[in-house]
This record gives structure tokens, sequence and C-alpha cells, in this order.
């Protein structure tokens, strides 16, 4: 994990741009809480596609299911919501951040500058729709991780310019009787990646009426790449992202794509927690990152040596023997459980903001490893950017 504290910092991790949106007016919208009844416009359970769907093991992660079609989840009053907090200018200001794998996201926000977000995804009836249709108790991972923001906007000229294109290449390769590469794979928004977290939420703030594309791409078991479609305003995907890797294609024909992703992960501490922090290291505030994974763990970890010592002391008071091979393994798990904790939180020192290596990925590539390595190789003797 911490190969990618010797990477490059190739990308700007500031934009000195504002998102291309109409602002509804405050009024309209009002500032009151949010109201379930409201503001959530599930219907009900769409169509899932499971692990073994995908042509993986069904117990690859911790649910058979693996994503699940578009569904209606919020009303447009609570997507104009979201927007007015999500682009208000501290937000803009303070939690933008940017990678080799996205050039604008918005992070670790909610808390701080947007309730209503934060609220929606607290709330005991979002996280029961999450959870019925993820096939698995759910909590949000941690508050740094509430609504996370991946933006791509283009000029009405950029836009048009690339319809053009799109529009020019499909009339040649139909009078040429030819099919090339797809376009939306030249330049995915996010690239291929899996996620740090078991199960996400995506849910689209944009209009995306007249969009071309904008697909979420998924790497089945089999290597082939399937495509869901991608969410409407106000709809959502939920996603076992941490064991499929996948990547947000390219969308033509809207000025913004603007989407918000929230991590989950199991509410019973007895499930296990594959949490890693790869790719959300170089583009986090280290401090509140590294304070809500431990405390969470911890919290998880003191759980579970509560429930052990309750099972002691009622076998104890029982007068039944200790099951000595059984707590032995408890002990051994616990220890991969803080060991894998130790591993994740890699120094502040040694992390590159913007920099995300391919450790990610269930599949590596064999040159980009090398690459990396030979990267390290050249910067081993200069001291790393400090975070």
């Amino acid at each position: 994990m911490a190969a990618a504290a010797v990477l490059s910092a190739p990308v700007n991790t500031k934009r000195n741009w504002t998102p291309i949106i109409t602002a509804p007016a405050v009024s309209s919208l009002g500032n009151g809480a949010f109201d379930p009844a409201r503001h959530i416009a599930f219907k009900g359970a769409p169509k899932v596609y499971t692990m073994q769907d995908i042509g993986l093991p069904e117990d690859t992660g911790i649910s058979p299911v693996a994503v699940s079609e578009p569904f209606p989840l919020f009303t447009e009053e609570a997507v104009m919501r979201m927007r007015q907090e999500v682009l208000s200018p501290e937000v803009l200001g303070n939690c933008q951040y940017s990678s080799n794998l996205a050039q604008c996201q918005l992070r670790g926000f909610a808390n701080k500058y947007a309730p209503f977000v934060y609220d929606v995804w607290k709330s005991p009836e979002t996280l029961a729709i999450i959870s019925k249709i993820a096939g698995i108790d759910l909590v949000t991972e941690m508050d740094f991780e509430i609504g996370h923001i991946n933006i791509s906007v283009k000029s009405e000229a950029e836009k048009q310019e690339e319809l053009q294109a799109f529009n020019d290449r499909a009339q040649y390769e139909a009078d040429e009787g030819i099919s090339g590469c797809p376009w939306e794979d030249d330049k995915p928004i996010v690239d291929w990646h899996t996620d740090s977290y078991p199960f996400v939420c995506v849910t689209m703030l944009s209009d995306c009426t007249t969009m071309i594309g904008g697909e979420t791409a998924l790497r089945t078991g089999t290597g082939e790449i399937m495509k869901v479609r991608g969410p409407q305003m106000g709809c959502a995907v939920v996603l076992q992202g941490r064991y499929i890797e996948h990547q947000a294609l390219r969308a033509l024909g809207t000025a913004e794509r603007i989407s918000m992703v929230t991590s989950f992960r199991p509410r019973c501490p007895t499930v296990r927690d594959d949490t890693v922090l790869t790719t959300v290291r170089p583009i986090s505030n280290l401090l509140e990152l590294y304070n809500q994974f431990s405390e969470y763990r911890l919290e998880i970890l003191e759980e579970r040596v509560r429930q052990q010592l309750k099972e002691l002391r009622e076998a104890n008071s029982a007068g039944r023997k200790v099951a000595t091979r059984k707590l032995k393994t408890f002990f051994e798990e616990q220890e991969k459980f803080l060991a894998h904790m130790n591993r994740e939180m890699v120094d502040d020192e040694e992390v590159i903001r913007g920099n995300i290596d391919d450790s990610h990925l269930l599949k590596r590539n064999p040159v980009a490893v090398e690459t990396t390595v030979k990267k390290a190789e050249a910067k081993s003797k200069k001291r790393p950017r400090r975070y």
C-alpha cells in the first residue's frame, strides 16, 4: 500500500474554475430539515445482478448482490437541496481534491458544510432502502465519506464539439462498415478502480436527459465488460464496489455530470470488514480520515471482545471447559484485524497527494507495476512531498 508514496504528482490538486450550473433560488427551496416522507422517492426494489451473474463466486464479498439497476431514490427538491450545499463556496473552496483517477472531487464536507446531505445519508429510512437492495444491513462508512462528489464539467461549445465529433465518427464507421474503440472509453470520468469500501450508492445530481453514455462499466469474472445504465437525476445505483473493478464512462450531450457517492460497511461487527484506504488516502485530510477509520474499527474490535468475553463468562458460570482452540482462533483473527489497520494507516509523510497506485485493482497490469517500480527507484533519494 505504501507504493503510493513514491509516485510522482502529475495532477493539479486544486481547480480554479466553478462548475457550470444553474443555481436554484435559495428562497424557492427553503432550509428545512430532511424529511423522508417529502424527500425520498423510492417506489420499490430494482432489479439486481448477483456476483454469480457477473461471473464471480457468490462469497467474493459480504453479500451475494453485485450491483443494482438505477432506481428513483430522491425527489427533485431533495436533489436541488443537495446541489445547493455541495456547490456552495465553502465546499468548493475547502473540500476539492484531484487525482490521477478523477480530475475534480469534493470530499469530507457533509458534517461541516452540508447538514441536509448529512441527514439524508444518516436517515434510518435511507439506510433501510440501501440495505434492502444490497442484501445486507449497512451503515455509512464514516462521516468523511458521506456524499463524496465526482464532477465533470464542460462549456456549451465543448459539449457541441464533442457531439459533432461523435456524430462524424458514427457516420464514418457506418459508411465504412467498421467499428473502432468505444468513444466513451477514451477519457473516463473515473478510471478503472475498486472502491476502498464494501458498498457504495451512486446518486445522480445532474439532469441527464440529453446525455449519451455515462454508464458504469464493470469488469466481470471472465474479463468481459458489463455496462450498467447510468442513473437519471435523483436516481441511484447500489454497487458492491470493493470487490468489482469498475469505471465511470465519459458522457456526451450534457454540460455537467455531478454524481454523489456514499460509502457503506456492514452494521454487524462480526461480519468481515475489508475496508482499505488505498484509493482515498491521497485525496483526503489524513487527520480526519485516520481518526474516523481508527474510531470505527476500534469500536468493532471492542464489540467483538465484549461478545467473546460474554461467551467466556457464561461458559465459566455453567462449568463448561474453555474452548481453547476457538478462543485462539478468535485471537488470531483480531491480530489480523489490527495488523490490517496498521498497514492501511501509512505515515503521513509517505502519502503523496493526488497519486493513487494500482494496488487496488484485482488484476494489476504488469507493465504498470514495472513502471511504478522504476519510478520508485528513480525517486528513492528524494524526500516525498508531504501531504
